[in-house]
């Protein structure tokens, strides 16, 4: 029987028309456009310079905080320049530009295709090469992985829960490496269980990837008795950490409280595989599987793509931008974001570019609430989208917070249920930030 989350959820045309295009390689580019700020917390500091010559695999900038991750360079060749280029969002970040010149990796990195089953690292050891390779969550946030396995003082985890709903409509990366790489992501899991000291572990997928399932359980029945792979109901936002949590082990986070308050951490399938590369191949986080996808387009790919590759790098190797599109999103419709420049790269958490014609755009005009209530209906959080936007308008900053605007996961669950077309999300995340800023500044307890 599947499971699933107990408030709120919607069911949007998951649309995973790339579900069965194969992960290839992404042709190496010319130029690599490699950017600092590519986590949550602190840009890394460049420890390259204009010149330097570079291998891919080769640090090119260390974190520069407690929250912080390092960088390394995804193609050898030669520093050109450090420059303030635009992000997806068209925001200036500092980026390490590479002049492409073969594909020369650094000697350290086990290239074999040979699967490493035996993990002989300690889990200190195991946080330190997590940590030098950079790896980051690839669920979303991108938050450093070394400190998610790294508890604070007072809270002791007792289940890792692995995401693999991938409920975000048309994204298929997560599904293609648990078709074509289950037992890596399997053995990232029993490193990162080894690293947190726990014993338990569960995958969660959807019900919606049969062929997943039966890859993952294959793999797990034949060698991995402490993972038990759990079927999820398709419902979005299915994988949002909260609500796979209370899918799985029915426990909730509390409002402003983190998943390790219940004695959980959640990663990605994505990130296990990143982790196995890491512990068990010596290898940084510098590519990822990458979905580029659309209804417009003839054929739908999963790229291994290099980081750093700008827009219209992609866009030439699938033969251009197709003629019925106008916007390119980087991730899902629900949670991705509008890509502003063509310039732009893609960073470690980029999981997918989807291609919308002007059809799919269009927003319906806008009309007065009609008091319908699907709104408070379908978000999985318990809290009322329609009140939160009439306060967010209104300026009511205190009666924001006392009705829980910084629980809200920006999920946009509100407003693809919203008849009269309200644009609810918009105004609430404004809000929300609003909030979070004045809570963050409070002095501490």
């Amino acid at each position: 029987m599947s499971k699933t989350f107990s408030i709120g959820g919607i069911h949007p045309n998951d649309s995973k028309i790339s579900a069965n295009a194969a992960i290839e390689d992404f042709p190496i580019m010319d130029m690599a456009y490699i950017s600092v700020s590519q986590h949550l917390g602190a840009p890394a500091e460049p420890v390259v310079a204009k010149g330097d010559k570079v291998k891919t695999g080769q640090l090119v900038a260390k974190a520069s905080g407690f929250i912080s991750a390092n960088i390394h360079s995804s193609v050898s060749g030669t520093v050109t320049s450090i420059e303030m280029l635009p992000d997806i969002a068209g925001n200036l970040v500092k980026h390490i530009v590479v002049k492409v010149e073969g594909d020369e990796w650094e000697e350290s990195i086990d290239r074999s295709p040979q699967i490493e089953r035996e993990i002989t690292l300690g889990p200190k050891e195991i946080i330190e090469r997590i940590a030098r390779c950079g790896i980051v969550g690839l669920g979303g946030a991108a938050f450093p992985t070394h400190i998610k396995l790294s508890p604070p003082p007072g809270n002791k985890a007792e289940y890792l829960l692995i995401n693999g709903a991938e409920c975000e409509p048309y994204l298929t990366s997560d599904y293609r490496i648990m078709l074509e790489y289950p037992e890596q992501i399997l053995i990232g899991t029993k490193i990162m269980m080894k690293a947190l000291g726990v014993d338990h572990a569960f995958v969660g997928i959807e019900e919606n990837k049969p062929e997943a399932i039966k890859a993952m359980k294959k793999i797990a029945s034949a060698g991995y008795p402490q993972i038990k792979i759990v079927q999820l109901k398709k419902r979005y936002p299915q994988g949002g950490e909260k609500q796979l949590i209370d899918a799985i082990l029915k426990r909730r986070v509390p409002s402003l409280g983190l998943p390790i308050e219940t004695g959980v951490v959640v990663q990605n399938v994505g990130t296990a595989l990143a982790v196995y590369e890491a512990v068990q191949k010596n290898k940084p986080l510098f590519e990822g599987i990458v979905t580029v996808t659309g209804k417009c387009m003839t054929e739908q790919r999963n790229f291994r793509l290099r980081v750093g590759a700008n827009m219209n790098s992609v866009m030439f190797a699938i033969g251009g931008f197709p003629k019925d599109a106008v916007k390119l999103i980087s991730g899902g419709p629900m949670m991705g974001k509008a890509v502003s420049r063509m310039e732009a790269a893609s960073v470690k958490s980029t999981s997918a570019f989807l291609l919308l014609t002007e059809e799919e755009t269009k927003r319906g005009e806008e009309g007065n609430c009609i008091r319908c209530a699907k709104c408070v209906d379908s978000c999985p959080m318990g809290l009322e989208p329609y009140l939160l936007n009439r306060l967010s308008r209104a300026g009511r900053v205190e009666d924001l917070e006392a009705n829980m605007v910084h629980d809200c996961i920006e999920c946009g669950s509100c407003m693809y249920s919203c008849p009269a077309n309200i644009p609810l999300l918009d105004t609430i995340r404004l809000s929300k930030a609003q909030v979070l800023k004045i809570i963050r500044s409070r002095p501490k307890k």
